[in-house]
């Protein structure tokens, strides 16, 4: 589409955000009004029409400015018209993979009833993303750069169709749940009740805490954040005409208030994934970049696409996992007697992704260095640089390494921890860190080239080194909030759990 490498890799960034972000609201709308079925159903019908359009805009020469040679500094940007069209056929391809992603996880897992049976689903679950992903970051793309971007699209279109007609016929076997209503509303009789009642305990006398139906619930809430405790308050004009209590938008259970504590309590840790997400994202988009000026040879014959470089983080995560499932959480607990806890987990993958940042400043140090010795500034962008690009796989090796420590950790972390109300919210939040840290990392981008010289369109003439420099030190400044965060933080269902825990 002849647009420039930081304002596609911006772009990028915003795609991967939009699909990060739109589990969350598949997840709602599943919940609250439709079931996972039909969710899954429209969305990757959506998915599907997304594809269909950027296979047309790949193919017709209307919607797509003429070809640019590469190097060229004189291309013709896109149209309105071309701009429109790309952007509707990206929207509408990342709404559907992010309504259906984390909704089909969810459905999957409500075909079973029994955790461990759970728990082998997911498994093959994500090791079919990973194995996706790593089709389309190397075959997909090698028929883009080889052949022609309306085949690779196409390509998607069949699968996409496939898929989708697969599943539809599966209707009748499938185990269908009914929505249970949106959890956010009882967070938000909570903190409605709260509000309402955070005056009457001068002037009335209460009568002892609400418990629904829940025969089971603790006798009292929490000392912890007690402004909210007198939501589950009874008073005397609480009580129904039949002299019975039942839960309202002034009146909330025990177990209703104490889910919502748990949630505040998680948040910080939650968000200390905001910025590790972010760092990943920004080294994922400019490798690529990097990529695109260094030598991507293997052998005399074959040349890497410099966007399938990615793969080598997602071979090195899905590698990981099954090294760190099978041996590494075993051995550890032979040692110590004692489980690797989530916190522990997501901790080592905070260090092992600010050594992954640590490696890509240096290899892109020793890039520029050798710009230099040759003489390659203020040359074209076409221009390549004589270095081998398998010195990018280095750093990213090491952040799909750590990736397999924190990724798994949150999931963890998050479906044990948070409500069981919000269990399948619970596992969306992940793509939600994902998404957010996507948006952060276009707008540091942003940052970065408004206010300093390190991002020019070419990057030979650039510091992308410092770059690298700044997101070490995010990371590692991140890793002490994290800390600190687990200092505050006490596991509340974790089975065997320890009061207090750090990683």
């Amino acid at each position: 589409m002849n647009i420039k490498s930081i304002n596609a890799t911006q772009i990028n960034n915003i795609i991967i955000g939009c699909y990060s972000l739109f589990p969350v609201a598949g997840a709602v709308i599943a919940d609250s009004f439709f079931s996972s079925f039909y969710v899954v159903s429209v969305f990757a019908f959506v998915s599907l029409l997304g594809l269909i359009m950027l296979t047309l805009a790949s193919t017709i020469h209307s919607l797509r400015p003429p070809t640019c040679v590469i190097g060229s500094l004189a291309c013709e940007a896109p149209s309105k018209l071309q701009y429109a069209v790309l952007y509707l056929a990206l929207a509408l391809a990342s709404l559907g993979v992010g309504g259906t992603r984390f909704t089909i996880s969810t459905m999957g897992a409500d075909q079973f009833n029994k955790p461990n049976e759970q728990g082998t689903f997911f498994s093959w679950y994500f090791f079919t993303l990973y194995l996706a992903s790593a089709i389309s970051l190397t075959a997909i793309i090698y028929v883009q750069d080889s052949v022609s971007w309306g085949l690779g699209f196409g390509i998607g279109v069949v699968a996409n169709a496939i898929g989708l007609a697969v599943f539809l016929l599966g209707k009748r076997f499938y185990c269908h749940t009914k929505p249970k209503g949106s959890p956010f509303v009882g967070i938000a009789r909570v903190l409605a009740a709260a509000i309402r009642k955070r005056r009457k305990l001068e002037t009335f006398q209460s009568q002892g805490y609400f418990h629904g139906d829940n025969t089971k619930a603790i006798s009292s809430p929490t000392e912890s954040l007690r402004f909210l405790n007198c939501a589950a308050l009874r008073f005397e004009d609480d009580r129904k005409s039949d002299g019975s209590y039942s839960s309202s938008w002034w009146l909330c259970t025990v177990e209703e208030v104490e889910d919502l504590k748990t949630l505040i309590k998680i948040m910080p840790l939650w968000s200390s994934g905001i910025l590790l997400s972010t760092t990943i994202a920004t080294i994922n988009s400019l490798t690529v970049l990097q990529a695109l000026t260094m030598d991507r040879h293997l052998g005399p014959h074959f040349k890497i696409p410099a966007g399938s470089f990615l793969v080598f983080s997602i071979l090195a995560t899905a590698l990981s996992i099954s090294i760190i499932d099978r041996f590494l959480l075993p051995t550890w607990k032979n040692l110590t007697r004692r489980s690797l806890k989530p916190l522990q987990q997501i901790g080592i993958g905070h260090v092992i992704n600010i050594f992954a940042m640590v490696g890509s400043a240096l290899v892109e140090t020793r890039r520029l260095r050798v710009v230099r010795t040759h003489h390659l500034n203020g040359e074209s962008p076409g221009s390549v640089v004589p270095m081998s690009g398998l010195w990018l796989v280095v750093p990213l090796l090491v952040i799909g390494v750590g990736e397999a420590f924190h990724f798994p950790g949150q999931v963890a972390l998050y479906y044990q921890e948070f409500p069981t109300s919000l269990s399948s919210t619970s596992t969306a939040m992940i793509s939600l860190l994902i998404g957010i840290g996507y948006y952060l990392s276009t707008a540091i981008i942003d940052l970065v080239r408004r206010s300093t010289g390190w991002l020019p369109d070419n990057i030979n003439d650039g510091r992308l080194d410092y770059v690298f420099w700044l997101l070490t030190a995010i990371a590692f400044l991140n890793f002490g909030y994290y800390l600190l965060c687990t200092k505050l933080f006490k596991y509340q269902n974790t089975e065997n759990h320890e009061n207090e825990a750090s990683p």
